[in-house]
């Protein structure tokens, strides 16, 4: 059972998992895995929880996850708007289905700060994917496409843009930053610029009167 993930630069993704001895479950075998904990398992050493009538084969760790981790920071979140219909990953030069778990994004660090090279990484499982099914991967953006009928038309072929490569922050245009009166063009600003002190020294005078 999965219950963290570690993210380490230029490393597939690894997780701490707790064993729950469920292999000695319907059996006279003694209990001994229950409980017991493993740290940094590799992404290819996990499997989804769904029946299988065979073990997947296990995965190259480039087809698994083509793009290692990119910083030791990180955030785990799940994309709910995209979480209710099957995935589609891209897998070896393959198309398969998958089941979408959560994503890991990566911050504080050189590459994953550059928009030209930052990737999220989405935790599947492959659905239907012949030996592969039941494999956990973790996919960039371009090697996904997300399915739901009911809420959009899932499109054929490569998408026709390209990554960001630029970075946005608000003091970027010189011309803003120069012009204090609109950097602090706020609600003690009156009509664009001037500051309300008329209307300032009113109220306090009226405060002191009413002392």
């Amino acid at each position: 059972m999965v219950i963290a993930v570690t993210t380490m630069p230029n490393r597939s993704l690894s997780f701490q998992v707790i064993f729950t001895g469920c292999e000695s479950d319907d059996t006279d075998e003694p209990n001994v895995h229950g409980g017991a904990m493993w740290a940094r398992m590799p992404i290819t050493a996990l499997v989804g929880d769904t029946p299988f009538e065979q073990w997947a084969e296990e995965m190259p760790p480039y087809i698994a996850q083509p793009w290692d981790c990119m910083s030791h920071d990180h955030s785990v979140y799940v994309l709910d708007r995209a979480t209710p219909a099957p995935w589609i990953a891209k897998v070896d030069g393959e198309f398969y289905p998958a089941k979408y778990y959560f994503t890991v994004d990566y911050t504080n660090h050189e590459i994953a700060n550059d928009p030209a090279q930052h990737k999220q990484s989405h935790v599947l499982e492959l659905m239907n994917a012949g030996r592969y099914t039941g494999n956990i991967v973790a996919l960039p953006n371009n090697r996904v496409r997300v399915t739901h009928p009911a809420w959009f038309e899932t499109g054929e072929g490569p998408p026709d843009f390209r990554p960001s490569q630029r970075i946005f922050h608000s003091k970027q245009d010189t011309d803003y930053v120069w012009d204090t009166r609109r950097v602090f063009n706020n609600l003690y600003e009156d009509n664009y610029g001037s500051k309300g002190k008329g209307n300032n020294k009113k109220s306090s005078r009226k405060a002191k009167k009413s002392k």
